[in-house]
């Protein structure tokens, strides 16, 4: 075994360089198959915003863009922090490179709490993919809620408290209500944009509903893998193994990270901006 030769470099190469590019070689296939990947799901978002492009729109009213414009402002700060520690990595900077690495980690923390808040509406709200999609149980909820008890009278008959407002019944039915066209309430607080439109969602909302889940979910796995491997460059770098001479690994982790970042600036104007 060769004397002079620097403990990082593995067996299989003759030179540091040669090291680094086979393994930015090797990132660069990693990610051309995730390309491949979420090109799948934004081909099924163009055809189905082709085929049905009014649901696209009227469904977009429930996502918050200003929380989606939040997001994207945090990914692309955690973007600045990682590319300023591969820089302190190149530069033998060991205290720097663990700041840049732990304010990354703290921003990619505060991504995926803002989009837990956004699957929280989404689900006390009822929109959800698939069979799940059923907003209407909303309204029956603020049916049950707002309607007044009534009194039975001495006969057996029912009646209403005083100063209560007989109405007419009503047949419960999705996306009915009291003021016809008009949203529930519950809806209506949610999305306010949405309570002066028709009450009654096109067909097919509930396909815009699977695009969300699936485009931001898989997103969001990414964004836990990065977390996860970010922390693992992170220990290390708290031992002080990166240098100037050696720092491949912070610089293929970074290259993820952008491309994390990169696809999250497409799906914010594909789904949040859809007008």
């Amino acid at each position: 075994m060769d004397a002079h030769r620097q403990p990082f470099l593995a067996h299989q190469f003759d030179t540091p360089e040669q090291q680094f590019r086979a393994g930015k070689l090797g990132m660069w296939l990693f990610l051309a198959t995730e390309i491949l990947m979420f090109g799948g799901l934004f081909c099924a978002y163009a055809v189905h915003r082709h085929n049905h492009p009014e649901v696209f729109v009227r469904a977009a009213e429930f996502l918050n863009w200003k929380l989606g414009a939040l997001n994207t402002v945090v990914l692309i700060c955690s973007s600045l922090t990682m590319a300023w520690a591969v820089h302190c990595a190149h530069c033998g900077q060991q205290r720097r490179l663990a700041v840049m690495l732990g304010l990354t980690l703290f921003l990619a923390l505060g991504f995926l709490g803002v989009k837990a808040i956004e699957y929280h509406d989404k689900w006390r709200h009822h929109l959800l993919p698939g069979t799940h999609f059923k907003p209407e149980l909303e309204h029956a909820a603020d049916e049950k809620t707002a309607a007044p008890a009534a009194q039975p009278k001495a006969g057996g008959e029912a009646e209403p408290k005083a100063g209560a407002a007989t109405q007419p019944e009503q047949k419960p039915g999705p996306w009915s209500g009291p003021e016809p066209g008009r949203a529930p309430e519950g809806l209506a607080a949610f999305a306010p944009q949405y309570a002066q439109r028709p009450a009654k969602l096109p067909s097919y909302t509930h396909i815009f509903f699977g695009i969300y889940f699936m485009m931001t979910g898989l997103h969001g796995l990414h964004v836990l893998a990065g977390m996860a491997v970010i922390t693992w460059i992170l220990l290390r770098a708290r031992r002080g193994e990166f240098s100037g001479a050696y720092y491949a690994p912070v610089d293929l982790v970074g290259l993820y990270w952008h491309f994390v970042d990169i696809v999250w600036i497409y799906l914010f104007p594909l789904l949040y901006l859809v007008r």
